[in-house]
């Protein structure tokens, strides 16, 4: 549930950014990186992928009522925090033509079933894994290169905020299930050991081509999706799966202060999605939701959990939690949103500590 949950510095890191730049008359820019719970339409342009939403119900609540390629009913928290931000959300970078000027405002890589590893998802056919997407970036850059020069591409890239969110498909698309060799092959800790190595050469990539403030979004409390809830007996959150995903938190928030101690001018933030998720998915009606436990839209979570045309929807969409057995609905998105931005500018607006004597 990475991207689900930006959290408050994530969006401290976005909203500063946003306030240094409105100075000089420049929006900022946003490169994003991560799965389904970030795409804005990258799959759609993959002709065998698997992991589409393009058809309904998703889109149902979006603008126009249509797909977009979002795995949600209506926005993702990315497309809310822009809207707030006054800013566009950075549109699939698989849309753009070579030369798109929308190329130097920023561009979302994020693809559905996409994980650390390369194997992760393969079942999907078609996915850009995290690899795929840092190698769409580095063509990103040499376009912009052609279009403002070395100098100038080198500053975008160095003061554009990059956010990834990428790992969830890890578990639930990889370690989790039985008939794939790496729950077969690893035992937890040398899971975490592989996800954390190839992490680490991801982002010192990342870093090559240009990016200097990465937020880094730890993942949620998978255990208590849909899709993990049906394989416990009376329905309740997997306590093993969430200890696990707690763990992986804890190695990349290791890795994140390890990069930012190795590598000049890195400003990586470890963003802890993990409690807020938690929280809303424990108190739903703190919020305004009935149910948190299974999904709006009636899907079988044993097969494959995602909306299909001949589902059956919820009376009240508002009122649940989740869309899917593993998305969001865009109620909780934008719960999530206000929450977590409500709490920055709160924290923004505090007095300054008076200077030391």
């Amino acid at each position: 549930m990475a991207i689900a949950s930006l959290p408050g510095l994530a969006f401290a890191a976005l909203v500063l950014a946003a306030a240094s730049s409105a100075a000089s008359a420049a929006a900022p820019v946003t490169f994003i990186f991560g799965d389904s719970l970030t795409e804005v339409g990258n799959n759609n342009y993959l002709q065998y992928s698997l992991a589409k939403s393009n058809y309904p119900w998703y889109g149902v609540d979006y603008v126009g009522g249509q797909a977009s390629g979002r795995f949600t009913n209506g926005r993702t928290i990315g497309d809310i925090i822009s809207e707030k931000l006054g800013i566009s959300s950075p549109p699939p970078y698989l849309s753009l033509s070579q030369n798109d000027d929308a190329l130097l405002k920023g561009v979302n890589y994020a693809s559905g079933g996409a994980g650390i590893l390369n194997d992760t998802g393969l079942y999907f056919i078609q996915r850009l894994s995290f690899d795929d997407q840092i190698n769409n970036f580095a063509k990103t850059k040499q376009r912009i290169q052609s279009k403002i020069g070395e100098v100038a591409a080198d500053k975008l890239c160095n003061e554009a905020t990059y956010f990834i969110g990428i790992g969830s498909n890890d578990y639930v698309n990889n370690f989790l299930q039985p008939f794939l060799p790496d729950g077969q092959q690893y035992t937890h800790d040398e899971f975490i050991d592989l996800l954390i190595s190839t992490l680490y050469q991801q982002l010192s990539r990342l870093y090559q081509l240009g990016a200097r403030k990465m937020v880094m979004h730890g993942l949620g409390p998978l255990g208590c999706i849909p899709s993990q809830r049906v394989k416990s007996k009376n329905g309740q959150c997997l306590k093993r799966v969430n200890q696990w995903i707690q763990e992986f938190n804890s190695e990349t928030q290791k890795l994140v202060a390890s990069l930012n101690g190795r590598l000049p001018n890195a400003k990586l933030i470890f963003a802890d999605t993990y409690p807020a998720v938690l929280d809303l998915i424990d108190n739903p009606t703190t919020y305004g939701f009935k149910i948190s436990n299974t999904s709006c839209c009636n899907v079988d979570s044993n097969i494959g959990g995602l909306c299909l045309p001949n589902s059956k929807l919820c009376s009240n969409r508002s009122e649940y939690v989740f869309w899917d057995a593993f998305h969001p609905s865009d109620a909780a998105n934008a719960v999530l949103a206000e929450k977590l931005f409500s709490s920055l500018f709160s924290a923004t607006l505090s007095p300054a500590p008076a200077p030391s004597p």
